[in-house]
């Protein structure tokens, strides 16, 4: 834990509002303090002591505090959070939303928020809660040690009848614990599961679900919908937009079924929820997993781009315990119908081991839907291996009226080359 004493710098601000909740935010994202700034609710954030430098030049509400796991001095923070008046702790990342869960229950007298967010963290749990309230999941297990993993793939490829010299249906592999894509491992070999370090274990195991994988985005308030966005992933670790395509819309009314069924099992009164789903051929859909903390791959921004509100600030108005049904009617658009064209983002990895310069294609920049990009000239030449789906160097911003060229664009570039 941090040895700093949990005191925070201050600032006064006239467009405060101190009829509405004071927020914590917890975890450092530069878009998000940027966002709650410019809103009228009061704040402060928690981050870790690398961040104090920055805080204290520009002024920012802040408490130094290292996100560990929960221990003795847990109860600290949330104790220095209640003595500064604050209603209401956000976790910005996956990291975080079991300290939020702690701090909350602590904040707002409800001890069943700690257990919410343990569930909403282990992918274990996650998967047997949903299990316990109908919702449809594949094949999963527990593994902690290689053989576990071994019997796994067999038990699996024995139950869908596959006959000697057939190949297996993969098995997917994922950290109990952490955000995404980090951890993630398809196995379809026995000889694959020899590379899995020991430190990785234990693990969730779970069957491969063929069908079109998608996300959603979701604000809630008083355990109701406020807003409902699909991304359509492209293909997935490098690129999605919003709003989704008409083919994937047209599933929204029983998206919605499967979002209020979810916000029932883990008992959700307020805040965000990020769960990914799939849809089969026969259009039975299965749930994934599901997040208690904004997405990483700049939903964020690219739904503020279509919609022209701020996540950010829903976000705040979904967790604030201070806002109003009102309030809520006011801020939202009105899904698809709202928006005023489609945004989407690809995460660009060199294609190639060594590298010296950026280069970026002359058909993307002069592409009528290219927005902007976030590359940057490479630091070192060589490339390092990409770890499941992360290691971007940088993403593109695309905006269009037409979901299917944006589609095919977003997809072509994955056959180009930024860096040369």
């Amino acid at each position: 834990m941090s040895t700093a004493t949990p005191e925070a710098t201050t600032r006064e601000s006239t467009i405060r509002n101190p009829d509405k909740g004071y927020i914590a935010l917890l975890g450092w994202s530069l878009n998000a303090v940027e966002a709650v700034d410019r809103f009228d609710r009061r704040y402060v954030v928690v981050a870790p002591e690398w961040a104090e430098e920055y805080c204290t030049e520009h002024e920012i509400p802040y408490i130094p505090w290292n996100f560990e796991r929960l221990n003795d001095r847990s109860m600290e923070i949330a104790e220095t959070l209640r003595d500064r008046g604050v209603d209401v702790a956000i976790p910005i990342f996956e990291e975080t939303v079991e300290w939020a869960g702690a701090i909350n229950s602590v904040l707002l007298d409800n001890p069943r928020l700690l257990g919410q967010a343990m569930l909403l963290r282990d992918k274990s749990l996650m998967k047997r809660r949903a299990q316990l309230g109908g919702i449809r999941v594949g094949i999963f297990e527990e593994a902690h040690e290689r053989d576990d993993v071994i019997r796994f793939l067999k038990r699996v490829n024995q139950t869908l009848l596959k006959l000697d010299g057939d190949p297996n249906d993969p098995i997917h592999l994922k950290a109990f614990d952490k955000a995404g894509c980090l951890g993630h491992r398809v196995i379809r070999t026995p000889d694959e599961i020899d590379s899995i370090p020991d430190e990785e274990f234990p693990v969730l195991m779970e069957s491969h679900l063929d069908g079109w994988e998608f996300a959603v985005e979701a604000w809630i308030h008083n355990g109701k919908i406020c807003f409902l966005n699909i991304s359509e992933y492209v293909t997935l670790g490098y690129s999605v937009f919003v709003p989704a395509t008409p083919e994937l819309e047209q599933y929204r009314p029983e998206i919605t079924r499967q979002i209020e069924k979810l916000i029932k099992t883990f008992d959700i009164d307020f805040g965000f929820v990020h769960p990914e789903y799939f849809v089969t051929s026969d259009g039975e859909m299965y749930f994934g997993e599901v997040a208690y903390r904004p997405p990483g791959f700049k939903v964020f921004e690219l739904l503020e781009r279509c919609y022209g509100f701020n996540a950010y600030h829903a976000l705040v108005l979904a967790f604030d315990p201070k806002t109003t049904t009102k309030e809520i009617e006011a801020f939202f658009p009105k899904e698809v119908v709202d928006a005023k064209g489609h945004a989407g983002c690809f995460g660009v990895y060199p294609r190639r081991r060594v590298v010296s310069r950026l280069a970026m294609p002359e058909e993307t920049e002069e592409h009528d839907y290219f927005d902007s990009h976030e590359l940057t000239p490479p630091l070192e030449e060589m490339v390092t291996k990409r770890t499941a789906f992360g290691n971007h160097w940088g993403v593109l911003y695309f905006f269009g009226e037409d979901p299917y060229t944006l589609r095919n664009l977003l997809k072509r570039q994955e056959e180009l080359d930024f860096y040369i």
